[in-house]
């Protein structure tokens, strides 16, 4: 018996549950050196915003215990280049591509979504709304219910394709925010982005990132991403979530579906390990496979509480 990996996520056909975050992936041609990215369920490009950004001073990145810092400052060609050069490799390969938006404000995510409107290659839309929003004291658009579902119906109206909102841990409830993306229209949620962190290098007395502050990932926020997914499960139970945070293997993606993910992304895994997605589609196939079960669904949502 071979399970079968096959997804459906809100309405994008997937080969399997297995993609890559934003930001750790650029857009394929790097990894494709070393494996055919084809084999994923789809590949979750770097965000794009409407103008090219050169992104925050560095230094950007900063090692931690079990994870890393980063303040890249959405560095990116913009919207216009990425549909010139990007997704047309992409597409050329036949691979599955959910395009990673980011925008100041609600008409900058509206325009995004219309340009990606009939995109060849793009079967969905990462609404990254883990942004200040301008037009709100540079409120964090995804750390209040309505930025985040005025941002996410801007791109509904205007999309093609499954939209799914970005969100974050950084907040009082989830679920509250998450309810209201679902509300203006998204097809499922990504959980979680990076939790917001610091570090200071004891020997200057200084911020180890130019910025102070940065974006927390990799096995350190697991078991936050972990609590995230399940909390959201547990209210929608219908509503398709894309989980992330800390994954490097098949254990750690077997933890979000359990919780009640539908798909799973590899977000820093990648930069220790380059093959890290690969071998996690690989290896849950196999862990399947070896309990005689025909695919993740039977296991979806089924953590055993007390």
């Amino acid at each position: 018996m071979t399970a079968d990996l096959a997804t459906d996520v809100g309405g994008m056909q997937l080969a399997n549950p297995v993609l890559v975050a934003s930001g750790c992936f650029a857009s394929g041609a790097e990894i494709d050196r070393f494996y055919d990215v084809t084999e994923l369920g789809a590949i979750i490009c770097k965000s794009v915003t409407l103008e090219p950004r050169e992104g925050l001073p560095t230094p950007r990145m900063a090692e931690t215990p079990s994870g890393m810092l980063n303040a890249i400052g959405l560095q990116n060609p913009g919207i216009d280049r990425w549909l010139a050069k990007d997704l047309p490799w992409l597409a050329d390969r036949g691979a599955a591509v959910v395009a990673s938006i980011a925008g100041t404000s609600v008409d900058e995510y509206r325009q995004l979504a219309r340009k990606l409107r009939g995109a060849n290659g793009v079967v969905g839309i990462e609404v990254n709304i883990s942004c200040p929003n301008v037009e709100d004291r540079g409120t964090v658009f995804a750390c209040r219910a309505d930025p985040a579902g005025a941002a996410i119906d801007a791109v509904v109206r205007e999309s093609s394709v499954p939209v799914f909102a970005k969100l974050t841990a950084d907040v009082t409830d989830i679920v509250e925010i998450a309810t209201a993306v679902i509300r203006a229209g998204a097809a499922g949620v990504s959980l979680i982005n990076t939790v917001l962190g610091m570090a200071i290098d004891i020997d200057t007395g200084r911020p180890k990132l130019a910025n102070v502050v940065g974006g927390l990932s990799g096995p350190a926020i697991r078991p936050i991403a972990v609590r995230a997914v399940h909390q959201v499960h547990q209210a929608m139970p219908q509503v398709p979530i894309i989980g992330m945070g800390g994954i490097g293997g098949a254990e750690d993606a077997l933890e979000f579906v359990y919780a009640g993910a539908t798909a799973i992304a590899v977000g820093t895994g990648n930069f220790v390990n380059p093959f890290a997605a690969l071998d996690v589609c690989r290896g849950l196939g196999a862990w399947l496979d070896a309990r005689g079960l025909a695919g993740l669904s039977e296991l979806r949502g089924t953590v055993k509480l007390p």
